[in-house]
């Protein structure tokens, strides 16, 4: 029995009993307690026009088994301990949702696709998340990754400019239909994560909105629908969320207005209820050493308070890496990271969210499995369990802070 199959065969015995540890021990996103939720990319499963990207059926596992070390030292290829597992299968998913409730994440955002008004990627949450049997030990909700899908997910053409191929912005009839499939399929769903009775809602790109929908009156108009329907579907209203950026090299801030700081007008006239980050490279230039990104990215932490008239929550990275999706070496790479360092940030998160009195308690982390970019909790070969462990050890297991750690 090779080493791989070890630790896969030990991570299904102890996750095996995490789950029915789980189900006796706890409710998914205490309210009185931290809400931890990480990004799901939902990249690891067959789909027609996803495979179209790759040799075989593995999607982007294909691309990340294939990495190779592109300097001394590089902590490359990422091996996941549970080995090259679909996604969409229910037993598959029922032991990521296992492992996150044991080590407090208790909530998963899903990435969401529409392309060509029809979803993409979507298998992952219908087939796996929401027949998983223990679905109802973590919450879940959407975020809408509305941005260009690009040459960028084609390994064969990396290293050539990005070229379009289904646009990310949509008119006015499509956000409808978007509008009426979120709310119908998902929202009612015991499990869907909710702030205040609403559910939230999050959106990657305000700016590629904005342009779809022709301007921000418009877009008010369509996110005020949005409300209106959630409210006709039997709930208090809508939480929207909205991914919030910077300006930085080669990079569009996705919040318009920044550049006269007129960032915080576009936030009220949408409506938008609360902030948080996806990734600090939106922040920060993800090139160098993992302290020094992390420090200039939580630096923006507390100017935001006092530029927004919106509740931002707190954001974690664990790390950058997407040379899994190049065959030349990627230069805007993160190194030295480590569990150790990534309980210290944990922790910045967690006084920002008690100093400034939040509710809920919310932190957002990225990622639980973005693997071809280098950020994710769940177990590989290198580190195991520890960087789930990190979240367990700093916020406890469903928002309850172990009596060793200080509030």
């Amino acid at each position: 029995m090779n080493k791989l199959r070890v630790v896969y065969v030990a991570g299904l015995l102890a996750v095996g009993c995490s789950i029915a540890a789980a189900a006796a021990e706890s409710k998914a996103a205490s309210s009185s307690g931290y809400d931890i939720a990480a990004y799901y990319w939902p990249a690891y499963h067959p789909e027609e026009r996803w495979n179209s990207f790759f040799k075989g059926n593995l999607g982007e596992w294909e691309i990340i088994r294939d990495c190779k070390p592109r300097f001394p030292g590089h902590q490359q290829p990422n091996v996941p301990a549970w080995g090259y597992e679909n996604e969409t299968d229910p037993l598959v998913m029922e032991k990521k949702i296992a492992a996150a409730a044991s080590h407090g994440v208790n909530v998963l955002i899903f990435d969401w696709y529409w392309y060509d008004n029809q979803p993409f990627l979507e298998e992952c949450l219908d087939n796996g998340f929401l027949k998983a049997r223990n679905n109802d030990q973590v919450k879940f909700f959407l975020m809408w990754a509305n941005h260009d899908a690009g040459s960028l997910w084609n390994i064969e053409k990396s290293g050539l400019p990005n070229k379009v191929i289904w646009p990310g912005a949509v008119d006015r009839a499509t956000f409808d239909t978007v509008v009426d499939r979120v709310i119908a399929r998902y929202m009612h769903h015991p499990s869907y994560y909710k702030i205040e009775g609403k559910p939230v809602f999050s959106i990657y790109e305000l700016g590629t909105l904005i342009k779809g929908l022709g301007g921000v009156e418009q877009t008010k108009a369509a996110l005020d629908s949005f409300r209106a329907k959630v409210k006709a579907a039997g709930f208090p209203g809508l939480h929207i969320q909205a991914i919030l950026w910077s300006n930085i090299p080669a990079s569009l801030s996705m919040v318009p207005g920044d550049r006269a700081n007129t960032q915080d007008n576009t936030v009220k006239a949408l409506g938008i209820d609360s902030l948080t980050n996806y990734q600090w490279c939106h922040l920060v230039v993800p090139k160098g050493d993992y302290k020094d990104w992390a420090e200039q990215a939580i630096a923006n932490w507390e100017p935001w308070v006092q530029k927004f008239s919106v509740p931002y929550y707190p954001h974690v990275s664990t790390g950058w890496d997407t040379n899994p999706r190049f065959k030349k070496f990627n230069e805007t790479t993160i190194v030295n990271r480590s569990p150790e360092l990534f309980v210290s940030y944990l922790r910045r998160a967690k006084d920002y969210v008690d100093q400034h009195k939040l509710q809920p308690k919310l932190v957002t982390i990225n990622s639980w499995n973005e693997w071809s970019e280098g950020s994710y909790l769940e177990p590989d070969e290198r580190f195991g369990m520890k960087y789930l462990e990190a979240v367990r050890d700093v916020f406890g297991v469903n928002g309850t802070v172990p009596p060793s750690q200080p509030r």
